[in-house]
C-alpha cells in the first residue's frame, strides 16, 4: 500500500498536461465557475475538500507534501484512489486525480481508456485533443510488445477535454513495470491559475 501510495503521489506532482461522475457546473457560493467532480466545485481548503469527498463514500488513506489520496468506487469501477491536489505554498485545491485499478493485460488496459473516453465523448462531446500513438521504430502488434513499450514510457495515448471551467485529461500511465493503469485528470481553471500567478510572483 505505502509503495502504491508514493507512486500515486509522484503522478499528482508530475501531472501538468492538462466518466459518469463527472460535470462542470457553476459554484454558487462564490458566483465564479469552477470544474467540478462529484458534484464538489473543485476549490477550498484541502482539509474541507476532504471532507466532502469522504461524505460522498470516500475513504481517506494518506496526506502528503499538499495532496490527499483517497479510495473508493468511481464510475462503476471499485477500488480507485482519488488525488486531491494542492500546492503546499497555497492550500487552494486546483487538481483532482483518479487512478483506476491496475490491469496486466494491453487489452484490459485499452479497453478501460476506450470505455471511459466513450462516456465522456457522449457526455461532453468532441475532444478538444486525442494522441493515440506509440513511440516506437516499430509498431507492436501483440499485447506482451504493447505493455512493453507502455513500461518504456513509448505509449502515447491521451484525450483531453476542454471547458470554460477547466479541462479534463484521460490517460494512459505506469509505475514502473510493477503497475499499469488509466488516470482520468481534473483541472480547475481558475484555482490553476491563482497558482500558476503566484508562483511567478515569487520568481
Amino acid at each position: 500500500m505505502k509503495i502504491i501510495l508514493t507512486a500515486f503521489l509522484l503522478v499528482l506532482t508530475l501531472t501538468t498536461s492538462l466518466g459518469q461522475d463527472i460535470t462542470n457546473k457553476t459554484d454558487k457560493t462564490d458566483q465564479v465557475k469552477h470544474l467540478v467532480f462529484k458534484g464538489v466545485p473543485i476549490n477550498g481548503t484541502l482539509n474541507d475538500y476532504v471532507a466532502k469527498m469522504k461524505k460522498s463514500g470516500f475513504k481517506l488513506t494518506g496526506t502528503e507534501n499538499g495532496f490527499a489520496i483517497l479510495e473508493g468506487d468511481f464510475a462503476g469501477y471499485k477500488g480507485c484512489f482519488i488525488g486531491v491536489g494542492t500546492l503546499k505554498q497555497k492550500d487552494l485545491v486546483s487538481k483532482i486525480v483518479v487512478k483506476f485499478p491496475d490491469q496486466d493485460t494491453w487489452s484490459t488496459l485499452s479497453s478501460n481508456y476506450f470505455y471511459l473516453k466513450e462516456l465522456l465523448t457522449e457526455k461532453y462531446g468532441e475532444p478538444s485533443e486525442i494522441v493515440e500513438k506509440f513511440d516506437s521504430s516499430y509498431e507492436p502488434r501483440d499485447d506482451n510488445s504493447r505493455m512493453h513499450q507502455v513500461a518504456m514510457d513509448r505509449c502515447k495515448y491521451y484525450t483531453t477535454y476542454e471547458f470554460e471551467e477547466g479541462s479534463i485529461q484521460l490517460s494512459i500511465e505506469h509505475d514502473s513495470v510493477l503497475s499499469y493503469y488509466v488516470t482520468l485528470t481534473y483541472f480547475d481553471k481558475i484555482n490553476t491559475k491563482i497558482l500558476r500567478d503566484k508562483a511567478k510572483g515569487d520568481l
